[in-house]
């Protein structure tokens, strides 16, 4: 069984199980987040496209840590002109890791009361 989700803007196929880093999540280690935008889902040979996306499946995923990244080192220079600038960043990531992939538990509708309309009199005469 295996997913196809959209995690922070980026597509990333996963399974149950599975640790991957995705950009910078909101959330504490340790807690929950839950992805609804699954574009493809697999279940025992069966394959459901989204168009755009599979209803009522979700994929639920643990925070394991906030890391960063190797640091990206940005080098610019003007040949003979004497300029030269080196800058760099380190990108920030999460590591989570998969729990769950499947579909949601359908929410039981409240019973509906039956409607009662309101009584009209034919004492419209004046």
């Amino acid at each position: 069984m295996y997913a196809i989700v959209d995690i922070a803007g980026q597509q990333f196929k996963v399974e149950k199980d599975q640790e991957i880093f995705v950009h910078r999540l909101e959330g504490k280690e340790g807690s929950k987040v839950k992805f609804d935008e699954v574009l493809l889902f697999e279940d025992k040979g069966k394959v459901s496209v989204g168009t755009p996306t599979v209803k009522g499946v979700t994929v639920t995923a643990k925070i394991l840590s906030h890391d960063k990244g190797d640091k990206v080192t940005i080098f610019k220079k003007k040949r003979r002109k004497g300029y030269q600038k080196e800058t760099g960043h380190r990108q920030l990531f999460s590591k989570i890791q998969i729990e769950k992939i499947g579909k949601a538990a359908a929410k039981k509708a409240a019973p509906k009361k039956a409607e009662e309309k309101p009584k009209t009199t034919a004492d419209s005469k004046e």
